[in-house]
């Protein structure tokens, strides 16, 4: 190798050494990471649970019966996330007629008669949603539409009947939950000597057991 070649090969390694500094610099330089706060939430969810026992209280509107307590309990089964099937059962005592309260006459039906009780049996449906009520808090939430059929005795007559209903239901841990009921129980009546459809419309607060 003569003496040009040399020269020309230490000054190729001379200029490549400021790059190879520089490129060890840049590997030994810490990595900056962004200093986040991150956000804890706290959601309840039903994991495993299928069965859902609970107990109610509330008004119903008797036709013609003006308004009454109502209380009761239910049992019901979840399918799946969205489809679930639920038994109830509730008694309420009926009021007096529009008739009994303004001509103060006879009791147009006995103590024992006015016993209000039904059982049902539907199936529903849940639209899943969720409850922010804090920033760490937040709950799964259920509005859920039901149908269903069963029987209603009142009067000295057990009568079949159609149950319409809609609720809201609010988990608050992983196995309890508040719910909010709305039901019509349509079924066909002749206690006031005319034979016609009679609406009677339950509104309820429930609490819920999952297990």
């Amino acid at each position: 190798m003569d003496a040009r070649t040399i020269r020309i090969f230490l000054m190729g390694a001379a200029a490549l050494l400021p790059v190879s500094d520089a490129f060890s610099q840049q590997s030994a330089s810490p990595v900056i990471e962004p200093n986040l706060d991150r956000r804890e939430i706290r959601e309840a969810d039903i994991d495993s649970e299928n069965i859902e026992i609970g107990v109610f209280a509330g008004q119903i509107s008797i036709e013609d019966f003006s308004t009454s307590s109502v209380v009761g309990v239910t049992l019901g089964y979840h399918v799946t996330e969205n489809i679930f099937a639920e038994a109830s059962y509730a008694t309420a005592t009926a009021g007096q007629t529009s008739f009994e309260i303004l001509s103060g006459g006879a009791p147009f039906l006995t103590d024992e008669q006015r016993d209000y009780t039904y059982y049902d049996l539907s199936v529903g449906y849940n639209f899943n949603g969720e409850l922010f009520l804090t920033e760490g808090h937040v709950f799964n939430t259920d509005f859920f539409l039901t149908l269903g059929g069963g029987s209603t005795d009142f009067g000295d007559e057990s009568q079949f009947t159609v149950t319409l209903g809609a609720g809201y239901r609010v988990l608050l841990t992983d196995y309890f939950a508040l719910r909010l009921d709305v039901k019509d129980h349509i079924f066909n009546s002749e206690l006031i000597g005319e034979e016609k459809n009679t609406h009677n419309l339950q509104y309820t607060l429930g609490a819920t057991y999952f297990f």
